[in-house]
Parts: C-alpha cells; sequence; structure tokens
C-alpha cells in the first residue's frame, strides 16, 4: 500500500534548495540531542527542513508520490541509541507495483534510494524464486551490474551469511540470494548546489537511473500481501 504524506493541510511552496541553516541545525542536535535544544530550534525544523523537504517532494507527487515524511522522534523501541530525535529527515513515496522512494537530508548532505530496502517473508521467497529462475535471474544480475556502473551503491536492509535453505551454496547468483532486499543509492556531500532547486535533479536522476531496476521488483515481486507493519518510527 502506498505511503500517505502527513504535513499541513495547504500546498507546500515551490522548492528552492535546502537552506543552509537546515544543516546548521542538523549540526547543532548532533552535538545536543536533548529536549531543549529541539524546543528552542524547534521553528527552524519546521520552516529550514521540513517545508523544503515537503517542497521538494511535492514535486514528484505524480510520478512516485504520494510521499510521507517520516516523524523527527527516535521510536525507543528499535533504537540502541536512546537519543530522542533523528538526526536526519526522510521522506518516502511508494509505487503501485511495490518500489519504494527515499530522500533523505542530514547535516552530511543528501541520500537518495530507491528499490525493495526491506522485503516481507512473501515478498522474499517471491524474489529468490525469481533470481533463482535462469531469464528472469539473469535479467537482474545484468540490471543490478549497470547500476553499479552508473554509480549506484546497491544494498538491501541486510544479508545471510550463506545460503538460504533450498538454495545451494554455489548457486551462480547466491550474492543476490542471500540479500534480504534489493535497493540502489547515491549519496552526495553537502555543498552549495544543495541550496539550489537543482538538488531536485539529482533525486530525479537517481529515481528515474534505477527504474529499470524497480521495474523488475515490481513485476517479478510486488508488495507484500501481508499485515502492514507500522513503519511511523523508521
Amino acid at each position: 500500500m502506498a505511503a500517505t504524506r502527513k504535513g499541513s493541510p495547504s500546498s507546500p511552496a515551490r522548492f528552492t534548495g535546502f537552506p543552509a541553516d537546515a544543516l546548521a541545525f542538523y549540526d547543532g542536535l548532533e552535538a545536543d540531542n536533548s529536549k531543549s535544544y529541539w524546543q528552542a530550534n524547534k521553528h527552524r525544523y519546521q520552516s529550514e527542513v521540513r517545508a523544503p523537504m515537503e517542497a521538494l517532494l511535492s514535486r514528484f507527487d505524480d510520478e512516485f508520490g504520494p510521499f510521507h515524511v517520516f516523524r523527527p522522534y527516535v521510536d525507543a523501541r528499535f533504537s540502541k541509541n536512546k537519543a530522542p530525535y533523528k538526526t536526519h529527515i526522510g521522506g518516502y513515496g511508494e509505487s503501485e507495483g511495490g518500489a519504494g522512494f527515499y530522500v533523505q537530508l542530514s547535516a552530511a548532505g543528501l541520500l537518495v534510494a530507491a528499490g525493495y530496502y526491506a522485503m516481507a517473508p512473501d515478498q522474499l521467497d517471491r524474489f529468490r524464486r525469481a533470481v533463482d529462475d535462469g531469464a528472469r535471474g539473469a535479467e537482474i544480475e545484468i540490471l543490478v551490474k549497470a547500476a553499479k556502473k552508473a554509480g549506484h551503491s546497491m544494498g538491501a536492509i541486510s544479508e545471510l551469511k550463506t545460503a538460504p535453505r533450498g538454495y545451494p551454496k554455489d548457486h551462480p547468483r547466491i550474492g543476490l540470494i542471500r540479500r534480504k532486499g534489493l535497493m540502489g543509492s547515491k549519496t552526495w556531500a553537502a555543498g552549495a548546489w544543495l541550496q539550489s532547486p537543482k538538488a531536485a535533479d539529482r533525486v530525479l536522476a537517481v529515481w528515474h537511473g534505477l527504474a529499470p531496476v524497480c521495474e523488475w521488483l515490481d513485476t517479478h515481486v510486488g508488495p507484500s500481501t501481508l499485515p502492514p507493519e507500522d513503519a511511523e518510527g523508521l
């Protein structure tokens, strides 16, 4: 199911880039991840961080959305680090076919990704069967190699150390079969470009560049049919 974007009911302003103060806000949060810092600077988060992110994502609603901007609060249930606030902001959209599209801003810069970061058990079964298949497996292998050649880092939430049950350790595509997801990403260090509308061009270039991988995944894996888990804490 596609994620829905939360935020102001009014339409976001036109994206003009992320202000320098957005990065300064996160520099400060990394140095002082406390309730007092957050309360004193929440207005900066709203105007310099969240508002530009919503404006950026609104540009892509028709093709990749709708989008959800994740909450800034750390879910202590899933965090070893008990710091209360995330030191980044992330936005996520999902295609009808199941592929996810993600963008993240932090003091370090920008990260853009697309694919199936974490597959549910039913998705993982379909993925492994497709990779094991001669024709379909060869196709995704070629697409992954092409994505890497174009400068995308290919990863997943995690991968097994050995072959999953039912698959030989010497399988020609065991590297893919061990994965628990398949996504590509690019990262850029912060620079003056981030403060201009051209930042949106980099986001779009990554999502378009990974389209062949996403299309393969949508065709051969697709959305999970299992009950959705609460992803609000991501």
